[in-house]
This record gives C-alpha cells, sequence and structure tokens, in this order.
C-alpha cells in the first residue's frame, strides 16, 4: 500500500504517513532474551547463523515494546570497530549480528560454527514479505528520495500487502545531533513503524538507529548500508554467480577502486591478523558450540 501522499513526493522531502495498525507490543512479556552467540570476532559476537533465522528472529522479537538493532558484520565493520568507539557501542548494543562477507563465514566455519552470509541488502526483501503477511509497517531511511521512491514501489510489487508508513531522504552534510537528525528519529516514531531500514553507510546509520533506540518503542532498526541503492537500481550489486564464488570483493574493487583501495586495504591487514591469531591459537579462543 503506498499512499498520495508518498506517491506526490519530490526532491529530499521528508515524509512520514500516519495509520491504523493491526499489530500490538506487548508489553507485559518482560525483557527479550538475545540468542546465544555462535562465535566471537576480535572481541565482537555473532549470534545469527543465516537469514531465515535473523528473520524469525527479527519478527518474533517485535513482540516486546523496546526498540532493537540488526547490524551485519564484516571486515570493514570490524576495521571501523576499532577506531570508533560509538561503532562498539552500537555493536554492543545490537540485538543481532549476523555474518557478513566471506572472510567472516570462513573464520566461523574454521571453528565450527555453520555460518551463512547475510548482509543488511540480504534482509530487506524478506524482512518486508513476512512483515507485508503481519501488517507491520515499514520506514525507509536514507540515500535520496528517488531511491526511496523507487525502492518502495518494487517492495509493495513484491510483497503484497505491504505497509510503507513513511520515507526519509536526508540533506547534505545530516548528521544525527542536527535539527535533521531529531526530525528524521520523530518522523519514524510518529510514522508507526515498527520496521526501519536505515542506508546511511557505516558509521552513520550505526550511531543514528544507536541515538533512535532511546526515544522509539517496539522498533527494528536494520542497517542495510547500500541495501536501497540495489533495490532500486541505483547502484549495480555484484552478479550472483560472483557473489556465490566469493569474488564480489573483486568486483566492487575492480568497479570502485579509488573508493575502496584504502578500505580493502585495512581489511586484508586485518584478515592477515586474524588468521594469524587463528593459526598460533586453534580454536581454543573464542570458541562457542553450535547449539
Amino acid at each position: 500500500m503506498i499512499s498520495e501522499k508518498f506517491a506526490a513526493g519530490s526532491g529530499n522531502i521528508p515524509v512520514a504517513i500516519k495509520q491504523e495498525h493491526a499489530w500490538e507490543s506487548k508489553s507485559s512479556l518482560g525483557a527479550p532474551m538475545r540468542p546465544s552467540p555462535l562465535m566471537e570476532l576480535d572481541g565482537q559476537a555473532i549470534n545469527v547463523s543465516d537469514l531465515n533465522q535473523a528473520v524469525d528472529l527479527v519478527i518474533g522479537r517485535l513482540a516486546y515494546a523496546t526498540s532493537f538493532l540488526v547490524l551485519a558484520l564484516n571486515l570493514d565493520g570490524l576495521v571501523k570497530r576499532r577506531r570508533s568507539p560509538e561503532l562498539r557501542e552500537a555493536y554492543a548494543r545490537a540485538e543481532f549480528v549476523t555474518a557478513d562477507g566471506f572472510p567472516i563465514v570462513a573464520l566461523g566455519h574454521r571453528r565450527g560454527c555453520r555460518l551463512q552470509r547475510a548482509t543488511g541488502a540480504d534482509l530487506i526483501e524478506p524482512l518486508c514479505a513476512a512483515a507485508a503477511r503481519r501488517g507491520l509497517p515499514v520506514f525507509l531511511m536514507g540515500s535520496t528520495f528517488p531511491v526511496l521512491s523507487a525502492s518502495a514501489r518494487r517492495l509493495i510489487t513484491a510483497c503484497p500487502g505491504l505497509q510503507i508508513s513513511g520515507v526519509y531522504a536526508p540533506p547534505p552534510n545530516f548528521t544525527i545531533d542536527s535539527a535533521f537528525g531529531e526530525e528524521a528519529i520523530a518522523l519514524v516514531r510518529e510514522s508507526g513503524a515498527r520496521l526501519c531500514f536505515v542506508a546511511l553507510g557505516a558509521p552513520l546509520q550505526e550511531r543514528f538507529a544507536l541515538r533512535a533506540l532511546t526515544v522509539t518503542s517496539s522498533v527494528a532498526f536494520i542497517a542495510v548500508g547500500a541495501g536501497l541503492d540495489f533495490l532500486a537500481g541505483a547502484r549495480a550489486r555484484c552478479p550472483r554467480i560472483l557473489q556465490r564464488a566469493n569474488l564480489e570483493w573483486a568486483w566492487r574493487l575492480i568497479n570502485e577502486p579509488r573508493r575502496l583501495w584504502l578500505r580493502y586495504a585495512r581489511c586484508v591487514v586485518l584478515l592477515v591478523e586474524l588468521w594469524l591469531n587463528e593459526l598460533r591459537n586453534g580454536n581454543k579462543r573464542q570458541l562457542i558450540p553450535n547449539r
């Protein structure tokens, strides 16, 4: 379902649409329980094994009254997490953390953890399909208004009955502590959304979600990076055949060398360090058996 107000939007105009909803948070259930960690890597726990489990956990967690954060962990996230106290806090507070990227999955397999890759972008459509079935409204945050509009229309087509309760395309130089940051959070809160896909890139999207957690109720904030751009066709995503061959990093580097070479160089340095630690310590350190 898409409203006339949403369809008529243009430029970077924030839009929120209030609706009546069939869902109701069950605040009497008490505190939710996080799933046990499957493994830890560089001090960060991963507690979701695959995409299907992530969808089930997120939808189940929405029965509780408090908002929560969903993150996908890759090498770039580990690099930035080491340098950013705010990013470390975001990962520490994240309710669910998936494995994003072949190196993370490979390290998990070495320890006997049955991990499958589940990126933030991968979560968008299956979560929206589940939301459509249950009448859970969705909010799209980040990128540009044309991208958000195109993403919303594609999701509504793919997920019949999906409610897009609002969108927000931030202005240039958007910061969390600005009036625009407060406006964005207010729009999410007032829209009645239960799922908010945040496409601001790391670490801005994690910082936004961390701030929004404190002033919203029963909203899942899912960091999706360029996921909405991929969905709208504004940016090309690596072909699936290369993803299955674990060559997405090479495809991206060839297509965006100036933007990515330094990021990937830092990731390679960290990856070498992590593998050397694995070889020195075997499976004794940071190993948590599968349940």
